[in-house]
């Protein structure tokens, strides 16, 4: 998955990719209405999505990319469920799709935000596969 220059930021809703770069803050574009806006450093935090790490219960981490690609390995078997259902069914759709998580560390606030991500990332044909999950996959 290419998660590259798409970014989450603290108090605005929705997901932005970086336009531009500046030495108080980015210029970003918001996915869902293509318009550009500044976003200071001094008001917001920015979180890159390939940055984002999901716990598991063996003490390391997966990376949201290959979550993401779980999710879209599994969309015909077992598509996503509503961000608004219950805590139990989040976790049990996310134990399918990442057996491994840490179930005490990954909280349902996370998962209901992951589900949001990738239906809206799929729906807007964002999520593509890149050269290196196919180097991954092969070593």
């Amino acid at each position: 998955m290419n998660l590259e220059n798409l970014v989450s930021i603290s108090g605005m809703s929705g997901l932005f990719r970086i336009a531009g770069n500046r030495s108080n803050g980015l210029i970003v574009e918001n996915l869902s209405t293509g318009k550009r806006k500044f976003a200071s450093t001094r008001r917001h935090q920015f979180t890159p999505l390939e940055s984002i790490a999901i716990y598991t219960d063996d003490g390391e981490s997966t990376e949201l990319r290959h979550v993401f690609r779980n999710m879209k390995q599994q969309l015909e078997d077992n598509p996503p469920v509503s961000p608004s259902a219950s805590a139990e069914e989040l976790h049990d759709y996310f134990a399918d799709v990442l057996p491994n998580y840490d179930r005490d560390r990954v909280f349902t606030g996370d998962i209901k935000k992951i589900i949001k991500w990738f239906t809206f990332l799929q729906e807007n044909g964002i999520l593509t596969e890149d050269s290196e999950d196919d180097h991954t996959e092969e070593e």
